[in-house]
């Protein structure tokens, strides 16, 4: 029996690297001419640049979250700049070599989630809040270093910071780790099998019909329609369907108490996201969740979905409240939010 739950991890691990093989690479953001350079000079040109762009790319992040320093009551001994670029720095440099291999996105995802699961686990042992800082070290460190290449070589390197940008923002590793406890045929992994193959399909309908709804809105980085914002916004949408994953596996709300609410708490004001854009988020994935698995999967999720409702209702996230703008203390509304929570409990 032992052996039959140690085998449970692969399998999602399989299921989640499928994923790239059979979206990723049908994606308009990943259209790219062929690639005239070899492997080899790519991958060197990525590690030329990485210390250029990690430097930079810190000066960004200090910029956009500084302020939730104060806001979120972190402690600055948590937060270490040598530490986060170097962390940074050992992710594109395993890219590298892994391009340089030329492995597959899928086969990449497999490789990667080890490390990016030691590397969440460290930013969030003290601190979730402190991963948001890591977060966007890698996503401006990836940005940057793009300019770098030529049309032709980003494609594929896109495929990549995909892959290990999702690593970072979802609590994948942990979500293996979390079903490998779980009987195979049990309701509860039943429900994760049949929704993780699903995920991008699902985000990529609501973030769809999400900027419909709201054609004039814009964020820190552009409109809902522009490419980087579009793929933030599904890389966003899937981390919500993946705590949910890991909710229903863990048997409790540990993961999006102490990790996914307080990161959007400090993610999203400085990023321009108004809590009305998440609330429709979460009512579009109730609905999409009813049509992507069967009904007694859904009635496996429909708890902890509801409790994301609640937690990111406009009773505990009002978006007329000052303190998206000015107010110096966020704890309380983290406070709001466990209280309501045992309401629901």
């Amino acid at each position: 029996m032992e052996s039959e739950k140690q085998s449970i991890s692969p399998p999602l691990a399989g299921i989640w690297a499928k994923k790239y093989v059979n979206t990723l690479l049908a994606h308009a953001w990943e259209s790219s001419p062929p690639q005239k350079k070899g492997p080899d000079q790519t991958a060197q040109k990525i590690l030329d640049n990485l210390r250029f762009a990690s430097s930079q790319a810190w000066s960004k992040t200090e910029e956009l979250l500084l302020e939730e320093v104060k806001r979120h009551r972190i402690s600055p001994n948590l937060i270490d700049p040598w530490k986060i670029a170097e962390d940074s720095r050992t992710l594109f440099q395993q890219a590298a070599e892994s391009y340089k291999a030329q492995l597959t996105p899928a086969q990449f995802s497999v490789v990667i989630s080890p490390i990016c699961g030691r590397i969440r686990r460290h930013y969030t042992a003290e601190n979730p809040c402190v991963l948001g800082f890591m977060s966007m070290q890698f996503h401006h460190t990836g940005l940057l270093f793009l300019e770098q290449l030529d049309p032709g070589e980003q494609g594929g390197v896109q495929n990549y910071l995909k892959v290990m940008d999702d690593h970072l923002y979802m609590p994948l590793q942990r979500t293996y780790d979390a079903a490998a406890k779980h009987e195979f045929n049990s309701p509860i992994l039943v429900a994760v099998r049949e929704l993780l193959p699903v995920t991008t399909r699902l985000a990529e309908s609501i973030c769809t019909e999400v900027a419909k709804r709201n054609p004039g809105y814009r964020s820190r980085g552009g409109s809902l329609n522009d490419p980087q914002v579009r793929i933030s916004s599904i890389r966003d949408v899937e981390m919500f369907q993946i705590y949910l994953c890991l909710s229903i596996l863990e048997g409790n709300l540990t993961a999006i108490q102490q990790e996914l609410f307080p990161l959007c708490i400090m993610l999203y004001p400085p990023l321009q996201v108004r809590w009305f854009l998440v609330r429709q988020m979460l009512a579009l994935l109730e609905l999409r969740l009813k049509e992507g698995v069967t009904a007694e999967s859904y009635g496996v999720f429909a708890p902890a979905l509801h409790t994301f409702q609640n937690m990111f209702s406009q009773e505990v996230l009002p978006d007329d409240e000052p303190i998206w703008s000015s107010h110096p203390d966020a704890i309380r509304f983290v406070d709001r939010a466990q209280e309501l929570l045992h309401k629901y409990q």
